[in-house]
């Protein structure tokens, strides 16, 4: 979906997002967006490690 962006939609998605939220909300926004991504990335590590054990212990049987 974002493969051909480059670096112009960038920009344009950057100006676009300042005139939306303004420059006090951006920096809100890209902790929010990031503590968000940081959550998810952890929960998917969990996820990812509890199945494993169970993939070795259904090999061994």
């Amino acid at each position: 979906m974002f493969q051909n962006i480059g670096v112009p939609g960038l920009i344009l998605l950057l100006v676009i997002a300042l005139i939306i939220f303004g420059p006090s909300k951006l920096p809100e926004l890209g902790r929010a967006v990031g503590s968000t991504l940081k959550e998810f990335k952890k929960s998917t590590r969990e996820l990812v490690s509890d199945d494993a054990p169970v993939k070795k212990e259904e090999k061994i049987n």
